[in-house]
């Protein structure tokens, strides 16, 4: 088969590509960055690239005018409906006939997310599973003959009570020299989870060993550097999660692993190389060698789960939605390659609660243990896939309800991921309907002086999840959208920020020459259609508990934490409640992870509470569309929302007259 040289900008990656292969899939092979909301369906034109022609004396390339395949009908209807810059082509559905040179736009790169899930600051019991135990072996004796490890194990048996301990081979082969580089004085960690020795130290080691807590997720993966003797964080940090590439949502993973042969086989790869990558960075930054770790603790959501296992996720792609298992697990960090760590680490999964309630949300119930209130607690990991917890100690239930990435800034017209540059708060003037913003990496408000300096490197890219949040929220207050959602018309409004687009209008936040922001039509239907099944699962859960209120809400998550509870109750994403009672729990996930890794005791809790949470599963549950219908209305179309409208009054408007509907139908 011929193949062809071809060649990324900016990044200068290249490689040869087989002719016919999509863009898409050469950006894989070769490790570009390139977006893909929709999995390569040719849905979401996230995969957007700029093809070079004519000579490349730099990069020793010649390209022809007919290096990739003619346009084809999915490009031409994208083009049609929503338009392509010319020269565009959208790398799922253009493929490589000829040597060629791509560049790939800014608004393509799936840009470094500022992944803000920082350590909580909230104590845990230290009992670490992983423990030191210092030594003094018996030297051997020819008239006595034993092996170094059988009189090793008779020393943890005297001096310490340990008694059947399991050596890895890899640290057999390390227990001679280290022996006698101590003088027979050895200090040994030892897993009490699983009764394994998990390193080897000469002499008296006096430096602590070391945990990873990961928070496995969908868009990022976070993780907290642990002193597993004093719980301290000595690092924190985290990355986009590499399969994004595959497609933004799980069930776009899902339907990549169904639709290419060996695509779960690559997704695995990914994400395990990621692991340990960022293991290997939080060492260095903490200035410890990755050997050093000696144990992980991994939370994640079924997918993740499986893929991370080498678990084809198929089934969780269709009714029954079954896992493979949902148990707890115990693994050598071998087995996941996790091979920048210690030889012997060895690895706790949390169990999973339900086909799509996952480990994640196990932590999550560890870390705000509701179990253990009277208050009856609504808790929304807010995220691609929400987990939601309704609960006290007399009874626990969970869903997930599938919201989409729309919360995450796709599917939004200027939408982006966390990153600087994008606008987080908004703010409306409701009498000049004037909008104020800021953005990552400024704490300016656009209207400051000195703002324009402070984002002169960042620029203004686009729109973050909490910033449309608050943008869609601020619009209804400030009586630009009404209830329904419709953004009314510069002379219903009485802004010429209003703008007609097409047979609806969108509101702009902001200008700077050609480059534009709007909030749309589309935009507040994505929102509303994320916000609705967030609140539907919410409802749902509360209709089995079979109360109408809640005594308190806690947003958890990256993302839930930087949203503001008066945005979400208005937009509608939670249920009423008083304001003083919807808190941020931050990353409740990640902390859950730590609690389980600094306390080996916590592990049998969460293994016994899993076990009486009740699962409610939201794509069967009759009542589901029912609430979700209802709520596309900002805040609802039924509930009175009596809490919100004790401290706001939402303008009365309408921007759907009859004359309008006849007019449109016509």
């Amino acid at each position: 088969m011929t193949d062809h040289q071809v060649i990324f900008m900016p990044s200068g990656k290249r490689g040869r590509i087989a002719e016919g292969t999509p863009v898409l899939d050469a950006a894989r092979q070769l490790g570009v960055d390139l977006d893909s909301v929709c999995g390569g369906r040719g849905i979401c034109s996230k995969c957007q690239v700029q093809p070079g022609v004519g000579a490349f004396p730099k990069l020793g390339l010649t390209v022809a005018a007919d290096a990739l395949s003619p346009f084809n009908a999915v490009e031409h209807r994208y083009d049609e409906k929503r338009g392509l810059k010319a020269g565009r082509r959208l790398g799922c559905q253009a493929r490589v006939q000829g040597d060629v040179v791509l560049d790939v736009p800014p608004e393509s790169q799936v840009h470094r997310q500022v992944v803000r899930k920082a350590a909580s600051d909230r104590p845990i019991v230290m009992d670490p599973a992983t423990r030191l135990h210092f030594v003094t072996v018996e030297e051997p004796d020819m008239h006595a003959p034993s092996g170094d490890l059988e009189r090793l194990r008779e020393a943890l048996s005297d001096q310490w009570g340990l008694d059947d301990l399991t050596l890895p081979l890899p640290l057999l082969a390390r227990l001679q020299p280290v022996l006698r580089q101590g003088k027979w004085q050895i200090t040994v960690a030892v897993d009490h989870d699983s009764d394994t020795i998990t390193g080897l130290f000469p002499a008296l080691r006096e430096a602590p060993v070391l945990g990873l807590a990961v928070d496995l997720g969908s868009t990022t993966i976070a993780a907290h550097l642990c002193d597993l003797s004093a719980g301290e964080v000595r690092a924190s940090g985290g990355v986009m999660n590499p399969q994004i590439r595959f497609g933004e949502d799980l069930m776009s993973r899902v339907s990549y692993s169904m639709m290419n042969p060996g695509g779960d086989a690559e997704m695995t790869r990914a994400v395990r190389d990621a692991l340990d990558a960022l293991a290997v960075e939080l060492a260095a930054e903490a200035g410890v060698p990755a050997e050093d770790i000696l144990e992980a603790v991994i939370v994640c959501n079924p997918v993740m789960h499986h893929l991370l296992l080498g678990v084809d996720p198929v089934e969780l792609g269709q009714s029954p939605f079954a896992l493979a298992t949902s148990d707890a697990l115990r693994l050598n960090a071998s087995e996941i390659e996790l091979t920048s760590v210690g030889a012997a680490a060895r690895v706790y999964i949390l169990p999973c609660i339900a086909g799509h309630v996952g480990a994640d949300a196990a932590a999550v119930a560890l870390s705000e243990a509701p179990d253990q209130a009277d208050d009856l607690t609504l808790i929304v990991d807010v995220g691609t896939n929400a987990e939601i917890i309704l609960g006290n100690r007399d009874r626990i239930l969970a869903c997930s309800s599938p919201t989409g990435p729309a919360f995450e800034g796709a599917q939004i017209s200027a939408g982006q991921r966390a990153a600087p540059g994008a606008i987080e708060r908004v703010q409306i003037d409701p009498s000049t309907r004037e909008p104020r913003f800021r953005v990552i990496g400024s704490a300016l408000w656009s209207d400051d002086p000195g703002f324009a300096a402070a984002t002169a490197q960042t620029g203004i890219t686009g729109i973050c999840g909490s910033g449309i949040i608050e943008a869609v929220a601020e619009m209804r207050m400030a009586g630009i959208v009404d209830a329904r959602g419709l953004i009314g018309s510069p002379e219903q409004v009485g802004t010429p920020r209003c703008e007609l687009t097409g047979r609806t209008h969108a509101y702009l936040l902001w200008q700077d020459g050609d480059r534009r922001i709007q909030v749309t039509q589309g935009d507040i239907r994505a929102i509303q259609l994320a916000k609705s099944a967030l609140y539907a699962g919410a409802r749902l859960l509360m209709d089995e508990a079979g109360v109408d209120h809640v005594d308190r809400v806690t947003l958890a998550g990256a993302f839930g934490a930087h949203i503001s509870p008066r945005h979400a109750m208005v937009l509608g994403m939670i249920p009423d409640a008083k304001l003083s009672k919807v808190t941020s729990a931050g990353n409740a996930a990640g902390h859950g992870a730590r609690m389980a890794l600094c306390n080996r005791g916590l592990r049998a809790h969460i293994e016994t509470l899993v076990r009486r949470i009740e699962k409610v599963e939201t794509a069967i549950a009759p009542r589901f569309q029912e609430h979700f219908v209802a709520a596309n209305a900002i805040p609802h179309a039924t509930d009175p929302f009596p809490h919100l409208m004790a401290e706001l009054t939402l303008p009365d408007v309408s921007f759907n007259t009859a004359s309008e509907g006849r007019r449109r139908r016509r």
